[in-house]
């Protein structure tokens, strides 16, 4: 039976649809204009009359991006660090999440181990204790020491969990019963039941992994292992010697073109497209699993 809305119902979700409205317009604009940015020449975006449109059309601040071969092997290091890490993120969360889901009633410890977990969101150790570790570990100036020392994402974990708390525990009983194992269990049965829940842990793990810039900066002592936010970083932002000193004459007169302005509105662009690309495919479990996940059942 349809129950049709008071007028006060009625009258304030058409004011919540247009402030929404509102709100959405307002989120838009600034993207347009640092895209309309980024495609407008250096004398245009210096005199400031670039709005929402390009003003004097022009790709230099893209080619200068992506012109050099250090870009390249940027990405390249940024796409090989989504490829491994997203994987050992995941594995590592399930694995995690699980048997703390599946022994919250009979393992005594349990409750230390959940402490033992979240006291690691609250505190960590620092930047300098970090470091050590990671130095004399052997993995710095190697991929692994940007992967390694977030390999175990405790807040994944704990919206995992709570998303496996969510489930009907007579699913995982009744299988159990019948004499499925537990890795049964996991992979047929709530991995299954969890893509949601793992559709959005896979959009935060492969953000995080992309827009990591500062740890590119402390681990790696060769520009050259620099991923790509690292390096799009130093050359925009940072301007540093080291990366412009091997500078051509071709490149130096390629960098009188543009300006910071226009630089940094590309860089925006060219860290975001991937992104752009991937949530749209996400974005429908996106809030059911993070909802859910967050929500102690």
């Amino acid at each position: 039976m349809n129950i049709r809305d008071s007028k006060a119902e009625a009258l304030f979700k058409k004011i919540n649809t247009v402030f929404l409205c509102i709100v959405a317009v307002l989120c838009v604009l600034p993207l347009v204009h640092v895209l309309a940015l980024s495609f407008s020449s250096s004398r245009a975006a210096g005199a400031g009359i670039v709005t929402l449109w390009p003003k004097e059309f022009t790709l230099e601040a893209y080619n200068y991006a992506i012109g050099r071969s250090q870009f390249w092997r940027s990405m390249g290091i940024s796409l090989s660090r989504i490829l491994v890490g997203l994987p050992v993120n995941m594995v590592l969360t399930v694995l995690t999440a699980y048997p703390l889901y599946m022994y919250s009633r009979s393992f005594k410890a349990r409750n230390f181990y959940a402490w033992f977990f979240f006291i690691t969101i609250l505190f960590n150790g620092g930047l300098v204790p970090t470091y050590m570790v990671v130095s004399m570990t052997g993995i710095r100036d190697t991929l692994w020491a940007l992967i390694l020392p977030t390999a175990v994402p405790v807040f994944n974990i704990i919206l995992l969990l709570n998303f496996f708390r969510r489930l009907p525990k007579e699913i995982s009983e009744s299988a159990y019963m019948d004499g499925a194992s537990h890795l049964r269990i996991l992979f047929q049965i709530f991995i299954p039941l969890s893509k949601p829940a793992l559709a959005t842990l896979i959009l935060f793990v492969f953000v995080f992994h992309w827009n990591s810039w500062f740890d590119g900066l402390i681990y790696m002592n060769s520009s050259e292992n620099y991923p790509l936010q690292t390096y799009l970083q130093n050359i925009v932002v940072a301007r540093d010697f080291e990366m412009y000193s091997s500078a051509t004459a071709e490149e130096l007169k390629a960098l009188a073109e543009v300006s910071d302005r226009t630089t940094k509105a590309a860089q925006i662009f060219i860290a975001a497209f991937p992104i752009l690309i991937i949530y749209p495919y996400l974005q429908k479990h996106f809030v059911k699993g993070i909802v859910v996940g967050s929500i102690k059942g």
